[in-house]
């Protein structure tokens, strides 16, 4: 009955998924946002609810492995969607036709993982109110970083829509499956959406922690490859859809606005966690994933700064290396 109810829950996010990025969709083009906000913020923070919720479950049924586990393994399957997607439509070059804001973006998530990194590597034992003063670090520097990247985003160019040579054979091309959709009616859809993927989220978490009892894997392998896969299924149908519906940047501000919004989730379960610190109380095997996480966005930045690139190959080479980081990293981590 668990493994049936893991399973519900993951078709339950698939399903609200598709409808957040059509509304996204929506959102982008009939408001003054563009798709490179509206995929960050909007998008990006939606899709990252069943992280939210899976991290707090798991820390109330006192599994802190699995609530960081959670967050940063989603952190690095979202790059490794990212890094699928731009391999199988190389010849596209989805990143470097990507809004430069999303430089900034991933830049900033690039910052908070290595906070987080030394903060699981140092394990200080100091709190205010209760909280890790690693932790209230991390969101000064998330809420700082994301006014910088709204007030850069306002003077930049809004390249939402692919190049008219871009490959839809598969995906489709399609600009919008919703022409007819009110900005009101996107809005009321987006939000039932996302309390879908919170319910759903919640469920994920109590089955993962059961399922993660049974089978005897342990709470970080759990958390860090089963849980974050499932919980980064909206991130990859987001970014599924978006493509489908030709929009780079809500496609790439969703995978970049999910991994930094991520790391804020880090304080809202700091503050659950009572019994100190959060990031000092959990496995050193998490280091691994953080620092794997370090790595790639450093190659998804490489990707979007490398506008001139002669051959196919030598573009696919950051992409083909974050797949490669991520199978070499889950497997440490279940050997660990």
């Amino acid at each position: 009955m668990v493994y049936i109810i893991f399973g519900l829950a993951a078709i339950v996010t698939i399903l609200a998924a598709i409808e957040l990025s059509n509304d996204a969709d929506v959102l982008s083009g009939k408001t003054s946002l563009g798709g490179l906000l509206v995929g960050t913020v909007l998008l990006g923070g939606a899709t990252s609810l069943p992280e939210v919720t899976t991290s707090l479950s798991s820390v109330l049924i006192e599994n802190p492995d699995i609530a960081i586990g959670n967050m940063l393994g989603s952190n690095m399957f979202n790059l490794f969607i990212i890094a699928c997607f731009d391999v199988y439509y190389r010849k596209n070059r989805l990143l470097q036709q990507a809004n430069i804001g999303h430089l900034y973006t991933a830049g900033l998530g690039l910052i908070l993982t290595t906070m987080t990194l030394i903060a699981l590597i140092r394990k200080l034992d100091y709190v205010v109110l209760g909280v890790g003063i690693d932790s209230l670090l991390i969101a000064v520097v998330y809420g700082t970083g994301m006014y910088v990247i709204s007030r850069i985003s306002e003077g930049l160019p809004d390249n939402q829509l692919m190049a008219p040579e871009f490959d839809g054979k598969v995906i489709g091309n399609s600009k919008s499956n919703k022409p007819t959709t009110t900005i009101r009616k996107a809005i009321i859809s987006f939000f039932l959406a996302a309390v879908a993927i919170m319910i759903a989220g919640t469920l994920l978490s109590v089955s993962g922690d059961i399922i993660a009892e049974k089978t005897g894997l342990g709470s970080t392998f759990i958390g860090s490859f089963l849980m974050a896969a499932t919980t980064s299924l909206p991130e990859a149908v987001a970014v599924f859809v978006a493509l489908r519906l030709r929009n780079i940047n809500i496609a790439i501000g969703s995978i970049l606005g999910s991994n930094i919004f991520n790391m804020l989730i880090l304080m809202g379960t700091d503050i659950v966690y009572r019994q100190g610190p959060i990031l000092s109380n959990v496995a050193h095997s998490h280091e691994i994933t953080a620092m794997t996480v370090t790595v790639l966005s450093v190659l998804v930045m490489i990707s979007l700064m490398r506008k001139k690139v002669t051959t196919t190959f030598s573009y696919m080479m950051p992409s083909l290396l974050i797949m490669l980081g991520y199978f070499i990293a889950t497997y440490l981590i279940f050997k660990g």
